[in-house]
């Protein structure tokens, strides 16, 4: 038992490197398209669908988030998270083939943001959806980092630096078409890395049973239901700007395809959260940490470092390759996102991975700065997209929301973290404490602090609210206008926003069961 040498880590870790280059390179050259380098729409049936969508759901910051929740807030509290983390998979399934009937020739979510609300909200919901990729790559880092330095007490600069290399040359080559392959190889690596902890840890974690009921981390606890409510909205509304999601929900074949791959992705997606959790409790049990420990993040790492060097040396092999294929998804995502929102597919593909390898830099620097922030950095994404999604979805109704427009969705989302920063301020008596509550910097782990559940109530509810104050305010200056003008009043005639029957009929229109009506399927 130990830790690896300098030596050997180094090798481990630069020799798994150029492995996922050269297979990557290799899967990019053999598989490469012009028309799948952003998409490959209606092409893949149900089983690699679920493999992609776990792999999309997991990172290496699965080893540190789970833990953290499980050693705070314990059972009660890690349930709620990989429930509340597993469930929103299945709005896919719903939403989706909802979304890629009114907008067939789209193949992400913003995408039908245009069609529906116009040009300027779907860059407004654009330049959000690759902030949340830009927060979560830099998440993914930053846990990369931590895992390699835990593991082997080496400065893992380097190791970032070349992982960012590496999955910008095979991206580059093969584009999204090379990011759905390397995901099938993702989820056999966390299924072989759950089954090796799990066999370690049985084998070489000592748990003193005393300790198991005084530590109070099987019961009930007011913060695990206090995260019920803002984790399920946090996660919910945050999925739906992650554009690698939305890929992969029109890369279906059919709709059936689509809700076989969410239901098993969100099954196998709780049971390894879970199971990736439990040494948040574990390591308590064994005496290595306690309750609410400021290490709690690294009790997965504590207790691996535990076991024989192998396991040491394979758990690092695997969470190299985890790491990698969960960047190079969210680099693909962020690159179909700027060609078809911003450039609308007409820019060569080359410049914008050049814009994608600028964004690298910031993305490092942050990753080495926030290594032990990993959550907070996905709070921030979720608040935000508390307050912009929920509005944005009314606009799928045509039959009761068709009068909102997309001046209506900005305000309101807009508006909904203004009022966060509002009740920040009044609650905490600081506009300072009322900026830091829309960065979440305290966190959602104290039970005694209500701010980040209050944020939490505002976002989502909030962006409603006042978008429907900004809808009924324009539509009252429009009436007032066409009353002083003479004018017809037409502002709340009713508007169906499908895509124009031309567009559908190219693909064919997709009936309950996923099939087009000339009996081709998606």
């Amino acid at each position: 038992m130990g830790q690896i040498s300098s030596q050997g880590s180094n090798a481990i870790i630069y020799l798994s490197y150029a492995f996922l280059l050269a297979t990557g390179i290799f899967i990019a050259l053999k598989f490469n398209k012009a028309n799948t380098f952003l998409s490959s729409n209606g092409t893949q049936r149900g089983l690699p669908l679920a493999l992609n969508f776990i792999a999309s759901a997991m990172g290496c910051g699965i080893l540190t988030t789970y833990t953290q929740i499980a050693n705070i807030s314990g059972l009660h509290g890690l349930l709620v998270y990989t429930i509340t983390g597993s469930i929103p998979i299945l709005g896919f399934a719903f939403f989706g083939p909802i979304i890629r009937k009114k907008c067939p020739d789209g193949f992400i979510f913003t995408e039908w943001v245009r069609q529906r609300f116009g040009v300027v909200t779907a860059l407004y919901l654009s330049f959000f959806t690759c902030l949340t990729m830009f927060l979560f790559m830099v998440g993914e880092l930053s846990a990369i980092r931590s895992a390699i330095e835990t593991l082997t007490g080496l400065n893992a600069l380097g190791a970032v630096i070349v992982e960012c290399v590496v999955t910008t040359i095979y991206t580059s080559i093969g584009g999204f078409h090379v990011s759905f392959i390397t995901d099938n190889f993702q989820s056999v690596m966390v299924l072989l890395l759950i089954i090796i902890c799990a066999s370690g840890m049985g084998s070489y974690i000592n748990i003193d049973t005393s300790k198991i009921g005084e530590s109070g981390l099987l019961k009930a606890n007011k913060l695990g239901w206090q995260l019920l409510y803002i984790l399920f909205v946090a996660i919910v509304t945050n999925d739906c700007f992650m554009a690698g999601f939305w890929l992969r929900t029109f890369a279906s074949k059919t709709n059936k395809d689509l809700w076989i791959g969410c239901s098993i992705a969100s099954f196998v997606t709780f049971a390894i959260c879970t199971l990736v959790g439990i040494p948040g409790m574990l390591a308590v049990w064994a005496g290595d940490m306690t309750v609410n420990d400021e290490n709690g993040y690294l009790a997965f790492y504590i207790l691996l470092a535990q076991m024989p060097r192998w396991v040491i040396a394979f758990v690092l092999i695997f969470v190299i390759c985890l790491s990698t294929c969960t960047f190079d998804s969210l680099q693909s995502a962020m690159v179909s996102t700027i060609s078809n929102d911003v450039f609308r597919n007409k820019l060569p593909i080359l410049y914008t991975r050049g814009m994608v390898v600028l964004i690298m830099v910031p993305i490092v620097v942050l990753a080495v700065k926030v290594a032990d922030n990993i959550l907070q950095i996905y709070l921030i994404a979720d608040l935000v997209s508390a307050a912009i999604i929920p509005i944005v979805f009314l606009g799928l109704s045509d039959t009761y929301f068709w009068w909102l427009t997309g001046l209506d969705v900005m305000v309101g989302g807009f508006g909904a973290l203004l009022g966060v920063f509002i009740f920040g301020t009044v609650y905490y008596g600081s506009a300072r404490e009322g900026g830091k509550l829309l960065l979440i910097w305290n966190g959602i782990y104290d039970p005694a602090d209500w701010g980040a559940f209050g944020a939490f109530v505002i976002a989502p509810f909030g962006g409603i609210l006042i978008g429907f104050a900004m809808a009924a305010l324009r539509i009252a200056s429009i009436w007032a206008y066409c009353k002083f003008k003479g004018t017809e009043f037409t502002a709340l005639n009713r508007k169906r926003y499908d895509a124009p029957e031309t567009q559908v009929e190219s693909y064919g229109s997709i009936d309950e069961s996923g099939k087009k009506s000339d009996d081709e399927e998606i």
